[in-house]
């Protein structure tokens, strides 16, 4: 193995190196190239560079460093978040009508506390929209009983839940002064689990510190399978030379660089990086998992089709059916490959006539498998809904529901609603799968909160054109005197208000304005804490979706925005929950 020898007094230069190395903030008026390095293959395609060659590589780096008053090295510090960093997040203040010290009034403590609450909830699509822009917007951290770290990984646990990777390489890019490291992680692991070891591999490109050895084995990798194995040389003895010692990495990174043979098969399932190095450095690779294996790895074994077939699996193997359903449940395993498994199970005439009878004599897995045989032998409407609803119960006894989301979605969407008797209707609705489908406004200008008043919020009115527009609809409702002012009607009216649309004293009690605000929301307002304003409106909406929210709990949310100027917001709620949609 060729190994570089350092000795002990060029280890100052070695350091030099390696800060350099590490965070890649060197600076002058010369680029300085360290793996700008003179190759030399030999036959079997090694590279063999020689001590001196990477020395006087070394030395002349360090003179540069040296004697050039124009190099800054930037160390990146132990705890930057706490020392350096005063911001971080992904979208500018001013996208969405926010300040940069949205969270400079408010207390940790209660901050924490809600952020809590609402990460115990299933939250909504409107409610999620919120979160995001009040997490990720570039903001001041908190300073009072909070620590920068923390409120960061507030940040971060969204984007992981979220699974956005393209939204967490945005991230990652537009926060480089901060410890991503958590994040990468995740970021590769994701990709390298899809067997999408290039879009994984790419991250470091455009990122340059990193802080963990798991980064760096990583990084390692990806460089020898990008065949710079310089490069890899050089890293991984720099991370020798600074204490890392991992058995497993260092006997892979002898074999996948061509210095030892392969002859044990070393495996490790401790990390995902550790089991596909595993299985690319070993030609007879076969695993089989089990109940306890990690939900990152089934991942990884169903995109790189290391699963047995369908048709491989024995019938018999009570233990392999019942962890092939319980990854369907995880998500680890196609609900496809699944119920093609259950089609599978040989069953005679008289059981598929009496499935609803014999499926409770039968094991609870050959049971399911007979009802959903049955449910593509049947035509009745009825029956489906019956068959659909006895194997998602036995499913749900098992904890097994989430098995049979996609197959039942898939059942439901062929049966219309008309022809659901009323007692499938809940378990129909509850179980179809949800479309956002777009639909257009309608306008009604006989009613104020569907009028053409809300184009104003659309941005497709001049600010002159909807105060006149705005006083002649008042003008007309008021001599309609069957006119009934509706919640809806007044929070349109005073989001037009609080804009600075002026209202005819002639038309200003033709209603009475009395939001019901939450006292802490109230607090919040008068502190001027946006982002708790806003977190706390996201924990008000929840799991609802905006337009089943009642008209009082709409009225105080837009009243709390009006208040703080966040119109952005305010301007998406209105037009979910106020105009006719056809």
């Amino acid at each position: 193995m060729k190994n570089l020898k350092l000795s002990s007094k060029n280890f100052f230069i070695f350091f030099v190196i390696v800060l350099v190395f590490t965070y890649n903030k060197l600076y002058s008026t010369e680029t300085i190239d360290i793996w700008n390095l003179e190759k030399n293959e030999d036959e079997k395609g090694i590279v063999q560079n020689s001590i001196d060659e990477n020395e006087n590589l070394k030395k002349s780096l360090y003179d540069k460093v040296k004697n050039n008053d124009n190099i800054e090295l930037s160390v990146f510090k132990n705890d930057p978040t706490e020392n350096d960093v005063l911001l971080a997040g992904l979208f500018d203040p001013q996208e969405n009508n926010l300040d940069i010290d949205m969270w400079t009034n408010s207390d940790g403590d209660k901050i924490r506390f809600l952020i809590n609450k609402i990460n115990n909830l299933n939250l909504s699509k409107d409610a999620n929209e919120i979160l995001e822009i009040v997490l990720l917007t570039n903001s001041y951290f908190p300073k009072e009983n909070i620590k920068s770290d923390e409120f960061l990984n507030f940040k971060f646990d969204y984007l992981i839940k979220k699974k956005n990777l393209q939204l967490i390489k945005e991230f990652i890019k537009n926060n480089d002064e901060i410890n991503n490291d958590r994040l990468i992680t995740f970021y590769v692991n994701e990709y390298l689990s899809n067997s999408d070891l290039s879009s994984a591999c790419q991250i470091f490109d455009e990122i340059y510190k990193i802080e963990n050895d798991y980064l760096s084995k990583f990084k390692i990798y990806c460089l020898i399978n990008a065949k710079k194995r310089e490069e890899a040389q050089l890293l991984f003895d720099l991370k020798k030379e600074l204490g890392f010692k991992d058995s497993f990495f260092e006997q892979k990174f002898n074999i996948m660089m061509g210095y030892e043979q392969n002859e044990d098969n070393l495996f490790s399932e401790k990390t995902i990086l550790n089991f596909h190095i595993s299985h690319v450095t070993d030609n007879d690779f076969d695993y089989i998992p089990t109940d306890k294996t990690k939900k990152i790895i089934w991942k990884y074994l169903s995109s790189a089709s290391l699963l047995d077939d369908i048709e491989n699996v024995n019938l018999e193997d009570i233990e392999k059916i019942k962890i092939l359903e319980k990854a369907t449940h995880e998500k680890n395993y196609s609900e496809d490959d699944l119920f093609n498994l259950y089609k599978r199970f040989q069953f005679n005439i008289n059981q598929l006539i009496n499935a609803k009878e014999v499926y409770k004599s039968l094991p609870s897995y050959e049971g399911r498998a007979l009802l959903y045989q049955k449910i593509l032998l049947s035509s009745d409407v009825n029956e489906i809904l019956d068959l659909s609803f006895k194997i998602k119960k036995s499913l749900v006894s098992e904890n097994l529901q989430n098995a049979f989301d996609e197959k039942l979605a898939e059942i439901l969407n062929d049966i219309s609603f008309e022809s659901v008797s009323s007692n499938y209707t809940t378990f129909y609705i509850d179980n179809l799968s949800s479309k956002d489908e777009k639909k257009d406004i309608k306008i009604n200008n006989k009613i104020i909160h569907q009028s053409k008043l809300l184009k104003y919020f659309m941005d497709e009115t001049t600010s002159d054109k909807i105060e006149k527009d705005t006083n002649d609809l008042l003008k007309k409702v008021k001599k309609n005197k069957k006119y009934i002012f509706t919640i809806k009607d007044i929070i349109l009216l005073e989001s037009l208000k609080s804009d600075g649309v002026e209202i005819s004293n002639k038309y200003k009690n033709l209603y009475e304005f009395k939001p019901s605000v939450p006292s802490d929301i109230i607090a919040m307002v008068s502190n001027d804490e946006s982002g708790m304003a806003l977190l706390r409106i996201v924990e008000i909406i929840g799991e609802d979706k905006l337009n089943v929210l009642g008209s009082e709990t709409l009225n105080f949310i837009v009243y709390t925005l009006n208040q703080l100027d966040i119109d952005t917001v305010r301007n998406k709620i209105l037009l979910e929950v106020l105009p006719l949609k056809v």
